[in-house]
């Protein structure tokens, strides 16, 4: 047996990291923020390593997946064009993808790079400071043709702040992103889904596109990038579509990301491209939930 290849492997299998800000638990989608993850170093030839047949088996699996990776793909779906969170429709083995948290240069690139090798789009929902430390980052996002929202400036819990402190919260986090890319946001994510009906219906005065979520990755959990994977699955299999919640802040979604493209393909899901169409008419209600109803 090889062990440089295999521990080469395991390398990229056994590398955890990130952490929320936020304590949570299984049974909640409200999620943790962090600008930067601990960094671990990587395994050196003579390090010890686990050596139970399942970490094997875990490597060769992304290995295999990941073969075809170069394409030709067939994972693109629709686009679908939204004025209001009620014309978010997805049928069955739909998915939109969507990245909270970020820019974070480093990390939303690779993620960028891995859904051109797909052909595929998501929505990035960016914290303000993040956008305003990292411009050129954000920049490059719009380039590729992303939708773009917008997640407060600070990510704070809108729970715990008066109705006029949330709004401005809201409104310099959306100035914050729209000053880094040079255009409008018009979608918006609550930090932890925290929102209210009130916080809701202004944002529909605004002509604001609510992002809810239908599947959480929870990829800010310390876990490897395969359980991640198979965490997101497994839920899509049970509801079939939907909006799926991961953070560009985290290496282990970078890492995890090309495998989950894959096993979507595999598994003949479509990830629909998300484009704004502004309403004509004056907004009457845009709060209304969408098909997938949103799980809290």
């Amino acid at each position: 047996m090889n062990y440089r290849v295999l521990l080469a492997g395991l390398a990229v299998s056994l590398v955890l990291g990130g952490c929320a800000s936020k304590p949570t638990n299984d049974a909640s989608l409200k999620t943790g923020y962090a600008a930067e993850e601990s960094r671990h170093k990587p395994l050196k030839a003579n390090d010890p390593v686990d050596m139970e047949p399942k970490k094997w088996l875990v490597a060769d699996l992304e290995t295999r997946e990941l073969q075809g990776m170069n394409g030709p793909h067939d994972l693109a779906g629709r686009t679908l064009e939204v004025a209001s969170l009620k014309d978010i429709r997805l049928v069955d083995k739909e998915v939109i993808l969507t990245f909270d948290d970020g820019p974070a240069p480093g990390k939303t690139d690779r993620i960028l790079a891995a859904l051109d090798k797909f052909g595929v789009k998501a929505a990035f929902m960016m914290v303000g400071e993040m956008a305003q430390a990292h411009p050129a980052t954000a920049r490059e996002v719009l380039a590729h043709g992303d939708a773009i929202g917008s997640h407060t400036f600070r990510h704070p819990d809108l729970d715990k702040m008066t109705f006029d402190a949330a709004m401005n919260e809201i409104a310099r986090g959306k100035d914050a992103v729209t000053k880094a890319i040079g255009t409008d946001v018009p979608f918006f994510r609550f930090p932890y889904l925290a929102d209210s009906r009130r916080l809701r219906n202004a944002m529909a005065a605004r002509d604001m596109i609510v992002m809810d979520v239908d599947i959480d990755s929870k990829d800010y959990f310390t876990s490897t990038p395969a359980a991640v994977v198979e965490r997101t699955m497994k839920q899509l299999r049970q509801r079939g579509r939907g909006i799926v919640l991961m953070h560009d802040i985290h290496l282990r979604t970078v890492r995890m990301l090309p495998v989950l493209l894959s096993r979507l393909e595999k598994e003949g899901y479509k990830v629909v491209t998300l484009k704004y169409k502004r309403n004509p008419t004056p907004a009457t209600n845009l709060v209304a939930q969408a098909q997938t109803s949103m799980v809290r």
